[in-house]
């Protein structure tokens, strides 16, 4: 199994309040890739949100490939979007991209 760092970009359609940020956050927890070498020493937040409300998930997701892993984080997003109270409308996704590999293989 590889560590693989994933961001995935999206759009909210209607602002956001700090509350749901806060949720969202929350419900990302469990991948926050500060628990990899890369995302603790890049400082990579699991959630990003620009003034234009455009946003960044960078997710850590363990998979065989990185296909799966791109799989797997979208899937990620979309369940801690939906557990923030948002659905597709509300938050667009983009195509997940890996960010980084954090492999056991030496």
């Amino acid at each position: 199994m590889t560590t693989y760092v994933i961001s995935v970009p999206g759009t909210f359609t209607a602002d956001i309040g700090t509350d749901t940020r806060t949720r969202l956050a929350r419900a990302l927890g469990p991948a926050d890739p500060h628990g990899t070498r890369m995302g603790s020493a890049e400082g990579l937040d699991v959630l990003r949100v620009n003034e234009d409300n455009t946003f960044t998930l960078r997710l850590s997701v363990e998979a065989d490939t990185g296909p799966h892993a791109e799989q797997e984080a979208r899937r990620l997003a979309r369940s801690a979007l939906r557990d923030a109270g948002l659905d597709e409308r509300s938050a667009a996704l983009g195509p997940a991209v890996i960010t980084g590999i954090d492999s056991e293989v030496r």
